[in-house]
């Protein structure tokens, strides 16, 4: 009878399908869980789609195991990472939201972990897809618009506030001080050859959250001029994105209020064409 090692047990159990959760070596304040194709472990090479939470920080085990079937059969590995609340000890609930925090790149915490998880793999992480709803969405949108170099998708789901490609404002409502900022140009050829999708629900109204008011964290001229609910910023977003040349497939669904897995089957059916082209290369 074939006894299997330890190490190759807590490999099957930990490391394999739905993971453990894990520190990130780069910044241990940071988190993050997979759901790992069983065909990794037999040396099979897979896609991957980051998928980011919202500020409840609760829905990274919901999409871990809501792609987990399309991560089966898709043959993608799905990389939720987790960026408490109040990282900073001031309880401050939104900073990954907006890329910049004190010394805080989330952006690069982002990649960091993507570049951990394809050494231990095994795996060519250069680029993947991510998609984010709610705080996931503002960090989806604009990841895209530093690193669109990174992404062969962006799945973007109702954002609160939105980063609109305006070279009249400054960040976060417009770029114009995105090199300051960040020490990054904006690429707007590159982001143009991203495939991007924008998922809102219909009956997304409520506003209490979005608003913003002057003295409030992220308060700045021209906050609320995309509009007024999620859907109406979501759309000028995806209007400032297709100005800037980017194909953007804009599904609002019926019905559907700030419901984040009712809007993953949206999200599947996209990647799943984008693939199939990725794939045929």
């Amino acid at each position: 009878m074939n006894q299997i090692a330890p190490a190759d047990r807590a490999k099957a159990i930990y490391d394999l399908g739905a993971t453990a959760m894990f520190a990130s070596k780069a910044d241990p304040r940071f988190h993050y869980c997979l759901y790992v194709p069983p065909a990794v472990g037999k040396g099979t090479k897979v896609d991957l789609l980051v998928a980011v939470h919202g500020t409840s920080r609760t829905s990274f085990l919901e999409f871990r195991d809501g792609f987990a079937a399309f991560g089966r059969w898709n043959d993608v590995a799905i990389l939720c990472p987790i960026f408490p609340m109040g990282v900073r000890g001031d309880g401050a609930r939104s900073g990954y939201k907006y890329m910049i925090e004190g010394d805080i790149r989330y952006d690069q915490v982002m990649l960091d972990m993507v570049a951990e998880v394809a050494e231990k793999y095994g795996q060519d992480w250069s680029t993947f897809a991510m998609f984010g709803f709610s705080g996931g969405g503002h960090f989806t949108h604009r990841f895209a618009i530093l690193h669109p170099e990174k992404l062969w998708a962006a799945c973007i789901g109702a954002s609160g506030s939105v980063t609109l490609l305006d070279q009249t404002r400054n960040y976060w409502v417009g770029i114009r001080d995105l090199e300051a900022t960040f020490g990054i140009k904006f690429d707007q050829t590159a982001l143009a050859r991203v495939p991007v999708q924008m998922v809102v629900g219909e009956a997304d109204l409520e506003t209490w959250e979005i608003t913003h008011k002057p003295g409030g964290t992220y308060w700045m001229e021209g906050a609320n001029d995309a509009g007024t609910t999620r859907p109406e910023r979501l759309r000028t977003l995806a209007k400032s994105f297709e100005q800037a040349g980017v194909k953007v497939r804009f599904d609002l669904v019926p019905g559907m209020a700030h419901d984040r897995m009712k809007a993953l089957p949206y999200v599947e059916s996209f990647l799943a064409e984008v693939l199939a082209a990725k794939r045929k290369g």
